[in-house]
């Protein structure tokens, strides 16, 4: 029996030793890896990849080629096998950037993270658990280094960047029902295609564009004729990076600023589990069969949300409803696990009684630093994270009255819920549109501040508090869908200064006239 299981071994070890897979102790592998905390990148590199990266500062893969080659020592690949074997466990070892976010100084991914090749004629012939998917995601070592910089940097640049942590990665089973709940969604997508088109290559450009909305932690990139590799979402990466360092040891000794607060980490867990969106869609029409028609304060009481009855109700305490139909307490969707796993946004809107729009809707702030000067590529930047890898969940009302007062609130009745994701069209029309308008106006320095008269007398606006009131020449709710205004409590507090003029924080609007199409299923999502 031992000889036998020893003979399996060394078959194994020799197949791996054949196709140069190297095989690593874990707990040499472990002090390989500690010894290395700490360390940039350009100290760990003693195989001269940043040499090579002077004369080619647009290097790919800098940050991993430097850790297999020196701190693992083995020559990079591109086999749909694991790299390593540790302790004759097959094992895929992942390099991957990290960034601080800036509004809540918690590590994020700073990218999607490759995973393999779709394989386009092998995919219709495998199953999840057999799929050289999996076969990459079931045990991964995953080594982060800290992308310590708000703008692109060269390939040679990576060499300051420090090594931060690292974790022998093991998916929970929820989130392995979810990867393979994708996979799947791809697998019969490619195999319906196959089967019904005599040139299915003439129809796989669609692979990217058309699976997007269906696809919770994965996507496909880049797009075909390229050929397509799949990827796990940034957002997918970050709660993986979230949960390793919310537990490690080096969240308080590397985050800067001394910021160790991690209850920002902590979401409610719901009773049910949801896997795909799809199961998300079909709860919620549920939820719409069950409570159409109540209005706001109904739903209060039916839900136990607590509230003063001397208080004025506003839009704020309808996601704190939302969550309470999915049988959880938290006030936000934002505060909810599923609902961050899946990439979804709340977005409360009231109608009219006749089914209008009463107001546009408030979207992302903007950073201008971010948009104008860190970086000048549309898709890296956040605008396009933004609207393209987002769900948002309309929670709709209704008014009950031709004018309803804010006092009047809670008798909105409510509608339904529309899950809405934004097409590849909108983003590289409508939302690139504007991000260039506005990149233009700012470096350029086109921007300007002008006086608003009133069309009565001519005269300037003041506003209540003495102030006069100016316009900025943004893009405006007439040149199109999307729109950039600022909005702030008081209209004489001003916190941003760019080009010299002093505003308002800019946020990203879109037409309350859209938002209607869209619910009545009159325009692209």
């Amino acid at each position: 029996m031992f000889i036998d299981c020893l003979t399996n071994k060394l078959i194994k070890l020799g197949e791996y030793m054949d196709k140069e897979t190297h095989i690593f102790i874990k707990t040499e592998l472990i002090k390989i890896l500690e010894n290395a905390l700490n360390k940039t990148l350009g100290e760990i590199d003693i195989k001269g990849d940043f040499e090579r990266a002077r004369n080619h500062s647009k290097i790919t893969g800098i940050a991993g080629d430097v850790i297999e080659h020196s701190l693992l020592g083995y020559r990079s690949d591109t086999r749909q096998e694991p790299d390593i074997l540790v302790d004759n466990v097959k094992v895929e070892v992942k390099t991957t950037g990290i960034k601080i976010n800036k509004d809540n100084h918690l590590y994020e991914a700073k990218e999607p993270m490759s995973i393999t090749a779709v394989s386009l004629e092998k995919i219709v012939n495998e199953s999840f658990e057999t799929s050289n998917f999996w076969h990459k995601l079931k045990d991964m070592l995953l080594i982060y280094y800290h992308y310590n910089s708000d703008k692109t940097v060269s390939a040679e640049e990576y060499a300051n960047f420090y090594l931060r942590g690292y974790e022998f990665h093991q998916f929970s089973e929820e989130d392995k029902l979810r990867l393979m709940c994708d996979w799947q969604i791809v697998h019969d997508f490619i195999a319906e295609i196959q089967k019904n088109y005599l040139h299915p290559e003439h129809e796989y450009s669609r692979l990217s564009s058309e699976l997007r909305s269906k696809l919770v932690c994965i996507d496909t990139a880049p797009k075909y004729p390229n050929p397509p590799r799949f990827r796990l979402k940034r957002q997918f990466v970050t709660k993986i990076v979230r949960e390793h360092f919310k537990e490690s040891l080096y969240q308080q000794k590397l985050m800067t600023n001394n910021i160790t607060n991690n209850s920002k980490l902590e979401f409610e867990k719901l009773p049910d589990r949801y896997v795909s969106y799809a199961e998300l869609d079909s709860k919620c029409e549920k939820l719409v069969d069950e409570n159409r028609g109540l209005n706001v304060l109904e739903l209060l009481k039916k839900y136990g949300v607590s509230y003063n009855d001397k208080d004025k109700l506003s839009k704020s305490i309808i996601e704190n409803i939302v969550v309470r139909m999915f049988g959880g307490h938290a006030t936000k969707i934002s505060k909810v696990q599923m609902f961050n796993d899946f990439n979804i946004i709340g977005k409360s809107i009231v109608l009219t009684k006749d089914g209008k729009r009463t107001e546009d809707m408030k979207m992302c702030s903007i950073d201008f630093d971010e948009w104008c000067y860190d970086n000048d590529e549309f898709e890296k930047s956040n605008i396009y994270d933004y609207f393209m890898n987002y769900h948002f969940l309309l929670i709709i009302f209704k008014e009950t009255k031709e004018k309803t007062k804010i006092n009047d609130f809670w008798r909105n009745e409510f509608v339904g819920f529309k899950h809405v994701y934004f097409d590849d069209e909108f983003v590289f029309n409508d939302v690139k549109n504007v991000w260039l308008e506005v990149r233009d106006l700012v470096l350029n320095k086109k921007l300007n501040e002008k006086l608003v008269f009133s069309k009565k007398n001519n005269k300037p606006i003041v506003n209540k508090n003495g102030v006069l009131k100016t316009t900025l020449n943004f893009p405006k709710s007439k040149d199109g869908v999307i729109f950039v205004r600022g909005t702030s409590s008081d209209s004489s507090a001003k916190p941003l200064l760019l080009n010299g003029i002093s505003m308002y924080r800019q946020y990203i609007w879109i037409k309350g006239n859209y938002i209607v199409d869209i619910i009545n299923n009159k325009s692209k999502e």
